[in-house]
């Protein structure tokens, strides 16, 4: 073996040590999300898509005194909400989120405001503020089951994501009102790239998230939350496969399928091979072992606004 592939890796080594002892002196639980850095999915005790963690935070508030969240800041402040009587921590509190931001609340509260006879579906992608402006939460994995709850006529507000909400549009036969929002890395997706990508690997299922634009999700085998395109990639008997979400979700895909191929698509302005979220890449090892440390940065939520929002969160846990 290289010795320097040794030193480089015992910097990693200690401070995996140190947050394991860290965690459990605190009694900490480590929620991460599927597009985090592989090193940090690896040690945390959870790793999930948003609705799983969602899950999973409401399950740890009897258990864990710490709850780390490692994701951006909108999932730490569902954690919040759904823990109030707990630390929630997380790495880096510049983890922000395209989505979330491109639907301000007070924006938000004036479309709402404009249609007073309609329900409030938001994506929990967004801040709690909006969420305590809505109705009913949904994640990409129930955003379906969510809006079909409700009648056929129902007048609905669907945000912040227009392609998701289109996707679910196009699915389920509604004409519900979008918010103008998007992920600025299922944006970046083309058509272009993935029909080049099949043709350089026929018979490569093509797995899609619904936040890609429709041209991109148009040319799937499968359409899905991580969760669900992750499912589909371990079960299928197929050996290649074209991965349209966020590269984060290939560490676990490889790693409950070593004998088959992801291939990310890359983003339409870049000839990089594969589309990265900033945000999520903030989450590191070393700023976790320091979060745990140094118990901070803390997320706290306006107890007004975390009351509204519990609201919305827990239709959404009761609906799926």
């Amino acid at each position: 073996m290289d010795c320097k592939n040794i030193s480089a890796a015992a910097p990693d080594e200690q401070l995996r040590d140190e947050i394991l002892r860290l965690k459990a002196e605190k009694n900490a639980v480590i929620l991460a999300h599927y597009y985090v850095d592989g090193q940090v999915q690896d040690i945390a005790d959870y790793v999930g898509d948003s609705l799983a963690l969602a899950r999973r935070a409401a399950d740890e508030a009897a258990n864990a005194d710490i709850i780390v969240m490692c994701g951006v800041n909108f999932m730490g402040e569902t954690v919040k909400v759904l823990c109030p009587d707990k630390k929630v921590l997380v790495p880096d509190t510049a983890a922000g989120c395209s989505l979330a931001d491109s639907c301000p609340a007070d924006e938000f509260e004036a479309f709402k405001a404009a249609h007073p006879d309609h329900t409030v579906i938001s994506y929990v992608n967004t801040s709690v503020e909006v969420k305590a402006l809505s109705d009913v939460l949904v994640t990409s994995g129930n955003a379906r089951k969510v809006v079909d709850s409700f009648p056929k006529d129902a007048k609905l507000i669907f945000g912040p994501d227009r392609n998701l909400g289109a996707y679910i549009n196009s699915v389920t036969g509604r004409n519900m009102l979008l918010w103008d929002g998007a992920c600025h890395v299922h944006e970046r997706f083309s058509a272009e790239e993935i029909i080049r990508l099949k043709k350089e690997h026929p018979g490569a299922p093509v797995l899609v998230h619904p936040e890609c634009k429709r041209p991109v999700i148009l040319l799937a085998d499968k359409v899905g939350s991580t969760a669900v395109l992750l499912d589909y990639a371990l079960a299928s008997d197929a050996k290649e496969f074209i991965v349209a979400t966020e590269s984060g979700i290939l560490h676990k895909m490889q790693k409950g399928a070593p004998d088959k191929t992801f291939i990310p698509a890359p983003p339409s302005d870049s000839t990089c091979g594969c589309n990265e979220c900033s945000y999520m890449k903030l989450n590191t090892l070393k700023k976790l072992r320091d979060a745990l440390r140094d118990e901070t940065p803390e997320i706290n939520v306006d107890p007004v606004q975390a009351e509204k929002a519990r609201k919305a969160i827990d239709r959404m846990l009761q609906l799926s």
